[in-house]
């Protein structure tokens, strides 16, 4: 250490200078490392519920899944089984690219999980709480869920800032209910309710779970170790916990950053699905990219522009950003370039009824073109969308671009 402190303020040449920094980062990232491995270890203190691995149901329930799975998804799957069968809660992160099929690897293990009766009694369910970044994105896991567990006796529940929804309702057993969020809070308080999906909503102080069991974090990079602990009972059972992200992260790093957490990965797409070509378009080959785009579209496929701006910024303001604006660039494309398109606009300023409004008709192939803000940077699944262009690509940031150029992964 002495030495590294003298070369690192007086060094001698260029050689000495570098090991002493070297010496320092390797010190950062060990800390880093320790501290995490410190938090795992005080994690698996708390005891958890047991899950038994079941082999037949499970093979029952992805047997129903639209697709044959992956390796890797059966792998993950059984990795995941085993670490909740054991009586310490699991930390796993599972990391795949996006559109290999991350989610139906959680519903997989929430299946099991709710199947299961708390421990010694011969009633109940328990409950597994889903968190998504953002409403869109919990309310289409709901959908998917909902999809997943149709045929089961099982009731899934969606929270937002926005409203409380529950599946099936007694009216159409095929379909959700809006219920008032008192009835839902009570619901899930009592166990009826064993899974639970929502945004940050589910982990406030007014949702109390009976028998939390397994707890799934979509994009874990938005979610922080201290509301992991808030999700500790007060008789020290910690649910099981597995995170997932689209963003890719060599393990080494992965090592660094979530060392608190074992790593699964799906490396592997699902069977026929085309990689994506990205190219940087200059200004000069504007028209003819436009000219080509025209084409998909003409084949019927859908279109995104994504901008980073909502509006136009002020021009008598100073550093007036000199960016394109979702609306004035939806304007434009339907003035001077896709004449005979129709094109919708969607961004946060919007109600919540109206965003609805915009997907459902993207979703159903009456809007063309849509134009948005990095709002549909997560989950919005369109298989018909085949392209997508990024005005100002540099105002994003790695990951940001990642997930976008993944909404057009949804399809062969």
């Amino acid at each position: 250490l002495r030495t590294a402190l003298i070369w690192i303020h007086t060094p001698k040449n260029i050689k000495d200078a570098e090991s002493a920094r070297k010496r320092f980062a390797f010190e950062e990232v060990f800390c880093i490392q320790l501290e995490r491995q410190h938090d795992k270890y005080e994690y698996r203190k708390n005891k958890s519920f047991q899950i038994i691995k079941d082999e037949k149901s499970t093979q029952d329930f992805i047997s129903r899944f639209p697709f044959t799975p992956t390796n890797s998804q059966t792998k993950s799957i059984n990795t995941i089984l085993d670490d909740m069968g054991k009586n310490f809660p699991m930390s796993r992160l599972l990391e795949g690219d996006v559109g290999s099929g991350k989610t139906a690897v959680a519903a997989t293990a929430s299946y099991i999980t709710v199947n299961q009766r708390p421990d010694g009694k011969s009633f109940g369910n328990l409950q597994v709480a889903y968190m998504a970044p953002t409403e869109i994105l919990a309310s289409q896991h709901f959908e998917s869920f909902i999809q997943y567990f149709k045929h089961l006796p099982i009731n899934v529940g969606l929270i937002t800032g926005s409203g409380c929804k529950k599946f099936p309702s007694k009216i159409n057993p095929n379909g959700s209910t809006p219920i008032s969020r008192a009835q839902l809070l009570k619901w899930v308080a009592n166990g009826e309710i064993p899974i639970l999906i929502g945004t940050h909503s589910l982990i406030q102080k007014t949702v109390k779970f009976k028998n939390l069991a397994l707890v799934v974090i979509d994009e874990q990079h938005r979610f922080g170790t201290a509301q992991r602990r808030k999700l500790v009972r007060k008789d020290n059972v910690a649910p099981h916990l597995l995170s997932m992200t689209a963003t890719p992260i060599p393990r080494t790093l992965a090592l660094t950053i979530y060392g608190d957490l074992d790593l699964s990965l799906l490396e592997e797409m699902p069977s026929g699905r085309k990689p994506i070509i990205t190219e940087i378009i200059t200004p000069d080959k504007r028209v003819n990219t436009y000219e080509d785009i025209r084409k998909e579209l003409q084949a019927g496929r859908q279109l995104y522009v994504i901008c980073p701006r909502i509006d136009e910024a002020d021009p008598e303001k100073a550093m007036a950003l000199n960016v394109k604006s979702a609306v004035a660039e939806a304007k434009r494309l339907k003035n001077e370039v896709f004449k005979e398109y129709e094109i919708g606009v969607l961004h946060s300023k919007m109600s919540k009824e109206k965003k609805e409004k915009v997907m459902a008709e993207f979703t159903a192939g009456k809007i063309h073109i849509l134009c948005a803000t990095s709002v549909i940077e997560v989950g919005v699944n369109v298989p018909n969308a085949t392209i997508i262009i990024i005005e100002g690509a540099e105002r994003f940031g790695l990951a940001q671009l990642h997930q976008l150029r993944g909404r057009v992964i949804r399809s062969n």
